[in-house]
């Protein structure tokens, strides 16, 4: 289904992605950031923070790292402003960028297996189709993200895959 390369491929452009709307919401005041939007998760900051919330949760499954403390209900407060986003951001993509170059091919055509808090019971799935998920979960927010700030005036980012930089 997917290999290695798709991975670090899609890893790179989550983080290529997240950086540019570390320079979109910069220069939002966090009342903008705050602000109801009636999005899925209600603000920027709240679906910002359920999108980080998300990743950390597949990457716990992926590498076996942590996951984040709350469950998925509260997972718009995961971090309540860009100065708590922002550091935490860029450590979730740095390690999603490290898993995405340290899986095997072999793993991804096997299976995974986790307990779901949000169903409370033990899931199996394709590894790839996990993989597969965590990405266009990340894409899915980001559109959401994109609507939200352009509603807000902001400059959203371009987001197409085939404009991401070479290197």
């Amino acid at each position: 289904m997917i290999t290695r390369d798709y991975c670090i491929m899609m890893a790179r452009y989550n983080a290529w992605q997240n950086n540019q709307l570390l320079q979109s919401i910069q220069v939002l005041p966090e009342v903008d950031l705050m602000q109801d939007r009636q999005a899925f998760f209600g603000s920027i900051m709240g679906t910002l923070s359920h999108l980080l919330w998300g990743d950390l949760m597949w990457m716990a499954r992926f590498d076996g790292g942590d996951s984040p403390a709350v469950s998925i209900s509260d997972s718009p407060s995961l971090t309540p402003s860009y100065a708590d986003w922002c550091p935490a951001r860029l450590h979730a993509d740095k390690r999603i960028l490290e898993w995405a170059d340290a899986v095997e091919d072999v793993t991804l055509a096997g299976d995974l297996t986790w307990f779901s808090s949000s169903i409370g019971a033990q899931m199996t799935r394709p590894f790839a189709m996990c993989a597969v998920h965590m990405f266009n979960h990340q894409t899915h927010h980001r559109g959401q993200i994109h609507g939200m700030l352009t509603a807000a005036g902001a400059e959203a980012p371009v987001s197409d895959l085939v404009m991401m930089p070479e290197a």
